[in-house]
């Protein structure tokens, strides 16, 4: 900015200010305005050189809301689709179903065509002698025993292995060998009730009481050196018909009281059957007949020999179903035919039973009144 007719300038560098002298016609200067900041240039390029796109970046894009997935609802299984066959549908699958059937009947049909009403028609002889070391005694015959006419003949029956594995006889024998057991081995066998049924549960209490008496009266007339009761529910009865009372607490082996008017010994062991649960193994049950062997020497006076070792013997219920597991012994559900049709069924218990007799079950002839447990008598004291 020019300024005309400018004043001296006196300027005192030395004193308190500075005094400015100007002209009359010199106009005060006004601050000028600061100067607008220079825009910065524009960048053309990116960090790394690149050019710039001239398009505006978008802006962040809106969030989706999630929604839950509905869950599907779940469909039963589909049928698999059969192969189709000729003729008319249905008609195949029932011919199928109907063989089927045809099959698993012939399967059961033990009897070769005959109905049980017939089977139960037969009987099982009886096979006693005089002077036997055992007689064998079970409550009556099985359908299978009756109709194949033979002691133990289930497969599964312990009855035969036991006699084997006890010393009592020197091979394995079966039940075709029953006849020739009194002879060789002093062994027989005879049941309390004659008729045959499928199972013991079918007996009535007039049928049970008679057998009991007629069977004292075969003991009376063979007089063995000892009654061998296979199974516990076969002396209950026995005790309860004979001596009159039921014992509360049975044990197994020599029992206190003898056959009436006889020397004959009572020896109660337990069932032969492959269902007793209390011995599900044939080694379980040899114990016992290696007692029935002692004491069959004992009675008949033999004495043991200096080089035979007794040893205890002890026997564990829950080892001997682990080892009935290990030995894939399986427990089969209860068949109320199978085991009574076989001959063995003597400590199983079954459905239905209509009087309970400790850990049997047998079915009520007649109408009774409630019998009292009476105890046994005591020795030296007379009974009326």
């Amino acid at each position: 900015m020019q300024i005309a007719n400018a004043a001296n300038i006196i300027e005192d560098l030395g004193g308190n200010g500075v005094v400015i002298e100007m002209s009359d016609h010199q106009e005060i200067p006004t601050p000028a305005e600061p100067p607008a900041p220079a825009e910065a240039p524009m960048k053309t390029r990116g960090k790394r050189g690149r050019p710039l796109s001239k398009e505006p970046k978008p802006g962040p894009k809106p969030k989706k809301t999630k929604v839950g997935k509905q869950p599907k609802p779940k469909s039963g299984p589909q049928p698999k689709k059969g192969k189709k066959t000729k003729g008319k549908e249905g008609k195949g699958g029932e011919q199928k179903i109907d063989e089927a059937f045809k099959k698993v009947r012939r399967k059961v049909d033990r009897f070769k065509g005959m109905t049980e009403a017939e089977v139960m028609t037969k009987t099982l002889q009886d096979i006693l002698t005089h002077n036997l070391d055992f007689v064998i005694i079970g409550i009556n015959p099985g359908l299978m025993a009756a109709y194949i006419g033979r002691w133990f003949p289930g497969p599964g029956n312990h009855f035969w292995k036991c006699l084997f594995l006890s010393g009592i006889t020197e091979v394995q024998l079966n039940h075709m060998h029953d006849q020739s057991l009194p002879e060789k081995y002093g062994i027989g066998f005879t049941n309390m009730v004659e008729r045959t049924t499928p199972g013991s549960k079918d007996l009535s209490n007039k049928e049970l009481r008679e057998g009991g008496k007629t069977l004292v009266e075969k003991l009376k007339k063979y007089k063995p050196l000892i009654a061998v009761f296979n199974g516990k529910c076969i002396y209950e009865m026995f005790s309860r018909e004979i001596f009159g009372f039921k014992p509360k607490k049975l044990e197994f082996g020599v029992q206190p009281q003898k056959v009436p008017d006889t020397e004959t010994v009572c020896y109660l062991m337990p069932s032969s059957s492959a269902r007793c649960t209390q011995f599900p193994r044939a080694q379980d049950k040899v114990q016992f007949f290696l007692k029935l062997k002692d004491l069959r020497d004992q009675l008949k006076g033999v004495a043991k020999s200096k080089e035979v070792e007794e040893i205890k013997y002890t026997f564990d219920l829950d080892l001997a179903k682990e080892d009935a597991k290990r030995l894939a012994i399986k427990e089969e559900q209860y068949d109320p035919g199978y085991e009574e049709a076989f001959g063995g069924g003597y400590c199983e218990t079954g459905p239905g039973a209509g009087q309970s007799n400790g850990a049997c079950s047998f079915s009520s002839g007649e109408t009774e009144g409630p019998s009292a447990v009476a105890t046994p008598p005591q020795p030296g004291v007379e009974t009326a």
